[in-house]
């Protein structure tokens, strides 16, 4: 007898297919950088793309996630943009050793610093830090791009932040490789000194403080680049770089034979044990996501497609039952799990509760189990659909803002990693509840059909069109219903445009737009760079109203 097919799980397989189709799309743009002339032009210079010398550094048939893709998306554009921010980054495996690659792209305005490519480095630092992993630069950069110096010299958190690392890194005892494989001038030319070891390819490679034209200008002093800072001035005469390389394969050869050698390092004991695949097909995962994202759907069908054998113990599973909490494991790591559930449920008086708000009882089972986590050192992982905390008489008499505050509160001191993957709605309080980019995820994922904003856009087209007509009314103007569905249509447009995953990912609110079939290798390779920590600092809620 034939299967009976499901209309509604065929929209939802169509609908996300095609949305990984243009993830796809976006992808082979971004991998272009600045363009296949731009690529040949590197090529003739006898240099690998950026892309090209990560992919030769990692490990062959090894994972890797990268950080960052779609950075830059839709930005500079009076300045012919800035893929993927300038400079690729990835999380993968040298020589068997866990650590961070970050490339300049030099197809991208010659590997300039744009605002984006600061934060962007400057998120790599952090993931180093936070999991103490080794990280490797390969430098290839033409320094800041001078248009928009404002934006990237002179705050906290802009390009001079990087070199503070440097040497707070250093200090921690955190590998640091830097291989010179183009252009490394101005204050750019400390990041490779202030790194463990330095490398130079000769010919291509150079560094200085200021390049010939600039020294004649300032000085008077007639010399070419090569002589003032290549690689035979660097490795023979000022002794600045430490290894004279060939070419580009030869000096990421001398980088896989390094990091070959380094030790063990103490571990925060994170369980793991035995991986096993989901029994449930992942790929059904693509047929549980509605096409429509105000429909309901049960979460525990999307956790069975994640985690090892399917199996999971929940936490509390008659009580607070917006919110679903769940031990488990992902590739072997033991996880507990945070998730929205998004179907209408029932509460034991009666009361009928929304799918995706968080109530009381939720807030409540969510804070005593990330506090159970905390206290088992077992790592948190998030899947956000929210559309935020109930709001109305009921829910403020009941105390919502107090049980909202512990489970924020609890969150937000964890000590254990956590890891945030936003399926659908991430809004308002909720997003922050659910630990969003503000509360420090280790690694913070977007699946295609996430949104992210203060609200849905349907809510806030029609606040502010209140807004705007109230506005009117006081100057005495009319508005006809005719403009006001068309000032709700242009609202309604342009909040969903911000709304998108892309756009977050765009300026770093998530570290990447994935295909939810990565989801379990990102949050494996999450939480092994992560055990690479040992937790220094004990669970403490501080203040908790009750």
């Amino acid at each position: 007898m034939a299967k009976k097919i499901n209309i509604e799980e065929s929209k939802n397989d169509d609908n996300i297919r095609l949305m990984i189709s243009e993830l796809k799309n976006k992808q082979q743009k971004v991998n272009l950088g600045g363009g296949k002339a731009k690529i040949e032009k590197q090529h003739a210079k006898g240099k690998l793309t950026a892309r090209e010398r990560i992919d030769f550094l990692l490990d062959d048939k090894s994972n890797s996630i990268e950080i960052g893709s779609f950075v830059g998306e839709g930005m500079y554009e009076e300045y012919g943009g800035c893929p993927s921010g300038g400079v690729v980054i990835k999380i993968g495996y040298v020589s068997g050793q866990l650590c961070i690659v970050v490339a300049n792209d030099a197809t991208v305005k010659a590997g300039a610093w744009f605002p984006i490519t600061g934060k962007k480095n400057l998120r790599a630092q952090e993931i180093s830090i936070e999991n103490r992993l080794p990280i490797i630069y390969l430098v290839d950069s033409a320094g800041v791009f001078l248009p928009l110096q404002d934006e990237i010299f002179p705050d906290k958190e802009h390009f001079g932040r990087i070199f503070r690392n440097n040497a707070v890194m250093s200090s921690m005892g955190i590998t640091q490789i830097a291989a010179v494989m183009g252009s490394c001038v101005a204050g750019g030319a400390y990041l490779p000194i202030m790194s463990d070891e330095a490398l130079i390819v000769e010919k291509t490679g150079s560094i200085f403080l200021a390049g010939s034209y600039l020294v004649k200008a300032a000085i008077g002093e007639q010399v070419d680049n090569e002589t003032l800072g290549g690689a035979t001035t660097h490795c023979e005469i000022s002794g600045v770089t430490d290894y004279k390389s060939k070419n580009d394969k030869d000096c990421l050869t001398t980088i896989k034979e390094i990091m070959d050698k380094i030790g063990e390092q103490d571990k925060a004991g994170f369980n793991r044990k035995k991986a096993l695949k989901p029994k449930t097909d992942p790929k059904e995962l693509y047929s549980k996501i509605p096409y429509d994202r105000s429909k309901q759907y049960d979460v525990k069908e999307i956790i069975k497609c994640l985690v090892d054998d399917s199996e999971f113990t929940e936490y509390k599973a008659e009580f607070g039952k917006t919110m679903v909490c769940a031990y488990a494991r992902i590739d072997g790591w033991s996880v507990g799990i945070v998730a929205n559930q998004r179907k209408l449920v029932r509460t034991k008086n009666g009361e009928t509760q929304f799918g995706g708000v968080i109530y009381s009882d939720s807030a409540d089972k969510a804070a005593r189990f990330i506090m159970n986590c905390n206290q088992k050192k077992i790592p948190l992982v998030f899947l956000q659909d929210v559309t935020g905390f109930m709001v109305g008489s009921k829910s403020e008499h009941g105390g919502i803002i107090k049980d909202g505050a512990k489970m924020v509160n609890a969150m937000a001191n964890s000590v254990v990693p956590k890891f945030t993957i936003v399926t659908g709605n991430s809004y308002g309080a909720g997003n922050y509840a659910m630990c969003g980019k503000a509360y420090d995820p280790r690694l913070i994922a977007a699946w295609p059909t996430g949104n992210i904003a203060v609200m849905s856009g349907a809510s806030a087209a029609k606040t502010l069109l209140s807004i705007k007509v109230a506005t009117l009314k006081a100057k005495g103007e009319e508005i006809t219903e005719e403009a006001k569905e068309k000032h709700l249509k242009e609202i309604t447009e342009r909040y969903d445009s911000q709304t998108s995953p892309y756009y977050a990912a765009s300026r770093l609110w998530v570290d990447n737009v994935i295909d939810p079939l990565d989801t379990r290798t990102w949050i494996s390779m999450g939480i092994e760079a992560a055990n690479h920590a040992p937790l220094e600092k004990k669970y403490n809620v501080g203040v908790l109203q009750t």
